[in-house]
């Protein structure tokens, strides 16, 4: 198989893995057997596209032949009569009104895996890896957990979801609101892996972000009235606007002081402003999603680094840090007073975060604090703090900067 040909089946895996699962278990009413199905047609793919090339409509070609070995099973299994509704409805072509946004199979897969029958890590785990065919290593990454942790969360979650025949379909009325929450963490989660990968040769899968931003939307007109619904895609939009400054076209990363501006998408910051003005219009006690966007619409309105409102920055991140207690969040903040006050105040901060577990394999904050010990010329400390950053980010990129800054700092030490 060629490397072309390899990475465009890669490619349409990332990007079609989560319509394949949601329109397979709207056939299959299983999630287990609808990813087992998806992976089939995988393997069919991986064979025959070497050969006869990769389709004009890989997801198609995808669906046509997972959902074939699901009716061949199902008929096997002599479950037609169960599903035959189902069956004669998948065999025909979706008439176009149903295209809808609230007719979406991934919103329903969506709230399907965060299911109150399950635990809310399992919730979360088990829709990344649907939604957002992310590997268990990235998703235990996006957690700070170990991967086996997670690998046997996502199992068990699959298997009560199957035991308990819990229905494929998008909650209404009461049953809507205990579910929101779960599934805002995860539609955040999904964006910031495609923000900021925590895995692989990119910094950024802009499908991912693409597809969270498109979720946050359909939660918007399934729960207008819902604040935090508003405020988060506030905060993806915000981010988002500045997706193609963040690399430089050697693909390394680029930082926000070093970013150009005027490249930002301004169309994206007006549809984060919208949001989170509509937010702002529907409660007055602000929500964790709420006050990040407030957070990123600081800097997005910012005209540079300098003129950036750091000091309403490190207070919005305090007042966030009483809602969603978090050492991320005090990280964060702590990178605010550094500009608000001084790099010294700040890298006290940071210290105390070095005593926290679940930062103990986080890249960022010895990666913060070797930014601090920079500005401090403290350059030996600095550098070995970049280099215990490298070692543990997982992102090829970000890797490479690290070690890029790690080695600057040796030059300063020497000269």
């Amino acid at each position: 198989m060629s490397e072309a040909t390899r990475e465009a089946i890669t490619r349409v895996w990332k990007n079609e893995a989560a319509r394949l699962i949601g329109g397979l278990v709207r056939i299959v009413r299983d999630v287990s057997l609808a990813e087992e199905l998806a992976q089939d047609a995988l393997v069919v793919a991986l064979e025959q596209w070497p050969q006869v090339g990769v389709p004009d409509k890989p997801g198609a070609w995808l669906m046509t032949t997972a959902r074939n070995r699901a009716l061949n099973q199902l008929r096997r299994a002599k479950l037609a009569d169960r599903v035959g509704e189902t069956l004669a409805h998948e065999t025909a072509p979706l008439p176009e009104p149903l295209m809808n946004e609230l007719d979406d199979d991934v919103l329903r897969l969506i709230f399907t895996a965060c299911h109150p029958i399950l635990p809310t890590e399992a919730r979360v785990a088990l829709t990344l890896r649907l939604i957002g065919g992310l590997t268990t290593e990235e998703i235990a990454r996006a957690f700070l957990s170990a991967e086996p942790t997670i690998a046997q969360r996502i199992v068990r979650a699959k298997r009560t979801l199957s035991d308990a025949g819990v229905s494929f379909e998008v909650p209404s009325g009461a049953d809507l609101a205990p579910r929101l929450a779960s599934v805002l963490e995860v539609v955040y989660l999904i964006f910031n892996e495609g923000y900021s990968a925590t895995a692989g040769d990119d910094l950024m899968r802009p499908q991912l972000t693409t597809e969270a931003i498109r979720l946050g939307r359909l939660l918007a007109n399934l729960a207008p009235a819902e604040p935090e619904v508003h405020g988060l895609i506030a905060l993806m939009c915000f981010h988002a606007s500045r997706s193609t400054t963040r690399v430089d076209e050697a693909g390394d990363p680029v930082l926000l002081a070093d970013q150009d501006r005027s490249r930002w998408d301004r169309a994206l910051i007006d549809a984060g402003r919208n949001a989170l003005a509509r937010a702002d219009a529907l409660t007055q006690t602000r929500g964790a999603y709420h006050l990040q966007a407030a957070i990123a619409a600081c800097h997005a309105m910012a005209p540079s680094v300098a003129a950036t409102e750091w000091a309403q920055i490190a207070e919005l991140y305090r007042e966030l840090g009483t809602v969603a207690p978090s050492p991320v969040i005090e990280l964060n903040r702590a990178m605010a007073v550094s500009r608000a006050q001084s790099p010294a105040a700040a890298l006290v901060i940071l210290d105390k975060l070095r005593r926290e577990p679940a930062l103990a394999r986080y890249h960022l904050l010895p990666a913060a604090r070797a930014e601090l010990l920079e500005q401090l010329g403290r350059f030996e400390e600095a550098r070995a703090e970049f280099e215990r950053a490298a070692a543990l980010a997982g992102n090829a990129r970000q890797r490479e900067r690290l070690t890029a800054r790690a080695a600057a700092c040796t030059s300063r030490t020497r000269s």
